[in-house]
């Protein structure tokens, strides 16, 4: 038996089947090593398109036909087939084989057999499609032992990295687990491999860059399944690379069972990292909301590995627009931004809470002086962890981050609570890298006000003829406006900001007040149209 699972020409004719036939070969001795998929007899001279390649022909020559052409075309045909090799039994059909047919064998690379005693074919058929079976058997043994130790590294304790190893040493070669789209999650190689796998998976990496193709021929890849039975989805690929040795199909078999091994294992570590971050995401908000005492807070948060010191804490909360939810894996949003949380250098509690859209953070600091610097950085970090979990994109507005208050757990509770309804408040604001909780209060009570009748009256009796002169008429005016309360009446750094001359400004503003009947130097008027252009973002 062959590590192919098969049989090879060899070991057929080695079987007393055959053996009491008293075989010789008198064409491709020299390709005895071919496998035998599996055993035919036939006299038809057509029979080589009733073959799929692989078999092993039994024959007495009766289908080979008479003339030289003849017999040429009938070998050819087998040869292009694929088929393993062509025995001949001779007798009354064939006293020895003729030339032709020799000739043509050796020169198609076919092995070619011939029997000096009549055999029994059925016998002969039944006997190497036993010898096949068993070595599929005896493969599929292989194969579920290697899934036994798989089972038994993970119930022991083990990992990804356990069955990987596994899996290389039983292949002698490097095994790798990529993502879906190609990116290296794991790699493992054996003890006497020749070389460190991550530098042959570089080496992959750029023969595919350089033929922006799949791996080399002969690596076995094999998807991992994810989502739920039926869906058809691929969580990650397992690449087996042929460095050291040819790779076979038991390689094959027991790369597929491990691949079902590791389906469950990146699922349940999926779901348990979920199910943790879903627990820190509820903790922060029973926090909030008052259902966690100031008192017992410090010892749960000790539970979930947040040690904070004696310095004060920071209560943070990211939001993100409905566009970028993460679609059920928030798992891998939380991992993604508490590896770029890693470089901010304080300790870190987040959680994630998928229903509000929303991720709660706590970190604890030095000092108050530390608040800014380190909101700097977390802001930072939470943008480039969403951008990291593929979750950014075009015309979409990014994750609105706000930072409370510094203080005490007592402190942290209404800082958490006021954060989170704040970044609520401050969806569609212009793009800012972080917002400070308390300069969105007038945001806010506006957007507390949004189902008020009243709100939606205010904002079209302060601009409405604004915006009915924008759906109209361009350059739209309410930009300026904007601009130019923001600049608190600045004429020169609105119009710097704009890109217009100051006698355009001048005209714009001029009409700005004609077509509101107001006085753009009054304060009242200011505030009232302040109010308003905050307010029209939540106004229904």
């Amino acid at each position: 038996m062959d590590n192919q699972g098969g049989i090879t020409v060899q070991r057929a004719l080695e079987l007393p089947g055959l053996r009491s036939g008293l075989p010789e070969v008198v064409a491709g001795a020299d390709r005895l090593h071919r496998t035998v998929r599996w055993v035919h007899a036939g006299e038809v001279p057509n029979i080589a398109s009733l073959l799929k390649g692989g078999e092993l022909l039994l024959t007495t020559g009766l289908g080979l036909g008479t003339r030289p052409a003849e017999q040429r075309a009938f070998v050819r045909r087998l040869a292009d087939r694929g088929i393993a090799a062509l025995v001949v039994e001779l007798g009354p059909r064939f006293a020895r084989l003729p030339a032709t047919i020799v000739e043509t064998a050796r020169a198609a690379g076919l092995p070619l057999v011939q029997l000096h005693r009549e055999v029994p074919f059925v016998a002969v058929t039944e006997e190497i499609h036993t010898e096949i079976v068993n070595g599929h058997y005896a493969l599929l043994r292989q194969a579920e032992e290697v899934h036994r130790q798989c089972t038994e590294a993970l119930l022991g304790g083990g990992g990804v990295p356990q069955v990987l190893r596994i899996l290389s040493d039983f292949a002698a070669n490097p095994v790798f687990l990529e993502t879906a789209d190609g990116q290296l999650l794991y790699a493992a190689g054996t003890e006497s491999g020749p070389a460190d796998p991550l530098q042959v998976w570089d080496g992959l990496r750029g023969q595919r860059a350089a033929r922006e193709s799949g791996p080399p021929t002969g690596t076995v890849l094999v998807d991992v399944p994810g989502g739920g039975p039926g869906t058809g989805s691929v969580r990650a690929r397992l690449v087996l690379l042929a460095v050291s040795g040819a790779l076979s199909p038991v390689h094959r078999m027991a790369a597929e069972r491990a691949a079902g091994i590791l389906a469950v294992v990146l699922m349940q570590a999926r779901q348990e990292e979920e199910l943790a971050a879903r627990g820190r995401g509820d903790f922060l908000t029973d926090l909030a909301e008052g259902r966690i005492t100031a008192e017992a807070a410090p010892a749960q948060a000790r539970v979930l590995g947040f040690k904070p010191g004696e310095g004060p804490l920071l209560p943070v909360v990211m939001r993100l627009a409905s566009e970028l939810s993460p679609s059920g894996n928030w798992a891998l949003l939380a991992r993604a931004v508490l590896e770029e949380l890693s470089s901010v250098g304080v300790p870190v509690l987040l959680g994630v809470r998928p229903v509000e859209g929303r991720v709660p953070l706590l970190l604890g600091l030095r000092s108050e002086s530390e608040r800014t610097a380190v909101a700097d950085r977390v802001a930072a970090a939470l943008r480039a962890g969403v951008e990291r979990a593929g979750l950014e994109r075009a015309g979409v507005h990014p994750p609105v981050v706000v930072v409370g208050v510094a203080g005490s757990w007592a402190a942290a509770s209404a800082g958490l609570r006021h954060a989170a309804e704040t970044a609520t408040a401050a969806q569609g604001l212009s793009d800012l890298p972080w917002y400070d909780a308390r300069r969105l209060d007038i945001d806010l009570l506006l957007w507390r006000l949004r189902d008020h009748p009243d709100l939606a009256a205010f904002v079209d009796r302060a601009i409405g003829p604004l915006r009915d002169h924008d759906r109209a008429s361009r350059p739209p005016l309410l930009p300026t406006l904007e601009t130019y309360l923001a600049h608190a009446g600045r004429k020169a750094e609105t119009a710097r900001e704009l890109h217009l001359n100051r006698q355009t400004l001048y005209n714009r503003l001029a009409r700005i007040s004609e077509l509101l009947g107001t006085d753009l130097d009054d304060p009242q008027t200011v505030l009232a149209l302040s109010l308003a252009l905050r307010a029209r973002r939540h106004a229904t």
